[in-house]
C-alpha cells in the first residue's frame, strides 16, 4: 500500500498538473468512496478548481476555494489523468473532469479508498486529522515524545510503528527498514524500548523517509503508483522484500515473520 514517500509523489506530481483548472464535471461510480453527501460533494466541485495540494500523514488534502477535499487511497487506490475523451476502464470509479478536456479519475482496484469533504474551517477538528500523529520530519517528534508514547504499551513494536496515532506515515516497508537502521527486532515489546533507542528510530526515520521521497517512492508489487512516476527507493531496501538474501551489514539470512498479521523482514543477528 502507499506509504508516506508514495503518497507525498502523487502530491507533488498532481501539484504539477491539476492546479488552478475549472472542474466542469464530477462522475461518480462507485459512491461508496465517498464519505460526504454525494449531492453536496459534486455542487461543491463542479465550478471550483484545486488552489493546493496538502498531505498529513497518508491523507491527501486538495485545497478547494471554501472546502477541504481529503482522499486516503488505502491499499491499492490511484490517481490517473486521462484526455475526457478516454473510455472510462474498468476499477475507475471517480471521474472529476477539467474545462481542458483532461480528467482525474480515481482508480481502486479494490475499493478501499475514501474521499470526505469539508468546510475548511473544520480541517484541525476533523477526526481522520486529529487522529494523525507526528510525522518522520517534524520537529516536535522528539526522543521523550516517542518514549512516553511507547511506556507501558505492550505488543510489538513492529505493530506500533504501523500505529498512525504515534508516527503518522509509516507503514509495512518503511517500518521494517527503520526497524533494521535501528537494529531493534521487530518483535520487541514496545514497552522495553529505551529512549536511546527511541531516537535512533527518529533518525532512522527521518533518514529513510527523505530518501524514500527523493526517490519518488518505492514500487513493488503490491503497489505501483501512477501519473507516470516509477519509485526508485526499492533499489535501497535493506531488509523488506529480501527474503533469504544476505543481510547487507553482516551476511546472515534475512528472515520474515508475521507481526500482527502483516508480512515482517529481519536480520536476526543485527536485531537482536
Amino acid at each position: 500500500m502507499p506509504e508516506i514517500a508514495e503518497v507525498e509523489t502523487v502530491r507533488n506530481t498532481l501539484k504539477m498538473r491539476i492546479l488552478n483548472k475549472k472542474i466542469v464535471n464530477v462522475n461518480i461510480i462507485y459512491p461508496n468512496i465517498i464519505e460526504s453527501d454525494k449531492d453536496e460533494f459534486k455542487k461543491v466541485l463542479i465550478g471550483n478548481e484545486f488552489v493546493d495540494i496538502l498531505r498529513k500523514g497518508k491523507w491527501l488534502i486538495f485545497e478547494l476555494h471554501n472546502h477541504y477535499l481529503l482522499s486516503h487511497l488505502r491499499m491499492e487506490g490511484k490517481y490517473f489523468i486521462k484526455d475526457s475523451s478516454e473510455e472510462i476502464v474498468k476499477h475507475e470509479h471517480i471521474i472529476i473532469s477539467f474545462n481542458d478536456n483532461t480528467d482525474l479519475r480515481y482508480h481502486d482496484t479494490r475499493k478501499f479508498g475514501r474521499m470526505k469533504l469539508i468546510k475548511k474551517e473544520d480541517l484541525a477538528s476533523t477526526k481522520e486529522i486529529q487522529k494523525q500523529g507526528l510525522e518522520p520530519m517534524d520537529k516536535e517528534l522528539t526522543k521523550e515524545y516517542l518514549h512516553e508514547k511507547f511506556m507501558g504499551k505492550r505488543g510489538p513494536i513492529k505493530t506500533t510503528l504501523l500505529d498512525q496515532e504515534i508516527i503518522s506515515g509509516l507503514g509495512n516497508i518503511y517500518a521494517d527498514e527503520v526497524l533494521f537502521a535501528s537494529n531493534i527486532h521487530p518483535l520487541r515489546d514496545t514497552s522495553s524500548i529505551t529512549i536511546h533507542e527511541c531516537q535512533k528510530i527518529i533518525d532512522s526515520s527521518k533518514k529513510i523517509i527523505e530518501k524514500a521521497i527523493e526517490m519518488g517512492g518505492t514500487t513493488i508489487k503490491s503497489y505501483t503508483s501512477s501519473l507516470g512516476v516509477i519509485g526508485h527507493y526499492q533499489d535501497y531496501l535493506k531488509v523488506h522484500k529480501k527474503e533469504g538474501q544476505s543481510c547487507p551489514i553482516c551476511g546472515t539470512i534475512i528472515k520474515r515473520i508475521k507481526v500482527g498479521g502483516r508480512s515482517t523482514y529481519y536480520c536476526e543477528k543485527c536485531q537482536k
